[in-house]
């Protein structure tokens, strides 16, 4: 039987302040799902991390109930049961990534869509399972530029990133934009997919990008094998320091612009010797 090692973290709302997390983790007997709220930039809306905690609600419990059907299928079921309930509109509506791992006798399964990568360590070395498209968008300057020049959080650049923002949303859920759980369930079948033989799976791991930024951004991390060596000797949880610890040393986001000073950050580690 697999040991699944957790670590979470919340960040900070766009107001500076600390927040309950709004990234969400599910661990079953043959399944992890991690999903990361997206902090909304609309306040009429309901918030990222109400979205996520009862999308991973209606994910979990189809996962529970039909443990051999196609993860596309079960995301796509639980986006759409969820919209009905709650009356979310496509593209009116709050979102969240998904990252979920899955496994039984002969094969582990992975499925993400949007920015929370998975990471399977085979005996060739970690493979990652990502969806970029979001990070491959165009990215004109506003909010980013602001803070590079040294301009700082506060008030004129929470109207900057409602800006980029509203660009952004724009190409949501649609082609040549970006794809991610909200109220169309078709996102679903744009999921990124992989499968491993289980033999050959020693760990998987899955972030929300609280946690991922460490290597693709900060470039703390050289590749994902120092995070699970770093892991490995000193629990999941100083993976979230030294990320936590590099923003720290860059508290006006100077170095690495990103929208707030802290994200939340999740992080499952799934062993399976």
């Amino acid at each position: 039987m697999p040991t699944v090692e957790v670590a979470e973290r919340p960040g900070v709302g766009l107001d500076g302040k600390v927040r309950p997390s709004e990234d969400v983790v599910a661990v079953l007997p043959n399944a992890v799902v991690l999903l990361d709220g997206a902090t909304s930039l609309r306040p009429e809306l309901p918030s990222g991390g109400w979205y996520a905690s009862r999308l991973v609600g209606q994910l979990t419990g189809r996962l529970t109930g039909y443990p051999d059907a196609d993860l596309a299928d079960l995301l796509a079921a639980s986006i759409r049961a969820l919209a009905r309930e709650t009356g979310l509109v496509p593209g009116e509506s709050p979102s969240s990534t998904v990252a979920v791992v899955r496994w039984n006798a002969s094969t582990v399964e992975g499925l993400v869509l949007a920015d929370s990568p998975i990471v399977a360590v085979t005996a060739g070395g970690p493979q990652v399972l990502a969806d970029d498209r979001i990070a491959s968008l165009p990215r004109p300057g506003g909010y980013r530029e602001r803070l590079r020049d040294g301009a700082g959080y506060g008030d004129e650049h929470l109207a900057a990133l409602r800006t980029s923002g509203s660009a952004v949303g724009r190409l949501r859920n649609t082609e040549g934009g970006f794809w991610v759980a909200e109220a169309d369930p078709d996102a679903a079948y744009e999921a990124r997919r992989a499968s491993w033989p289980r033999a050959e799976v020693r760990q998987v791991l899955l972030a929300s990008d609280g946690v991922s930024c460490g290597v693709d951004d900060y470039r703390i991390f050289p590749d994902w094998s120092a995070v699970l060596d770093l892991a490995g000797a000193k629990g999941a949880n100083a993976v979230l320091d030294a990320v936590r610890a590099a923003e720290q040393d860059d508290p006006h986001g100077t170095r690495w612009p990103r929208p707030k000073p802290h994200d939340d950050q999740a992080l499952a580690i799934v062993d399976f010797d």
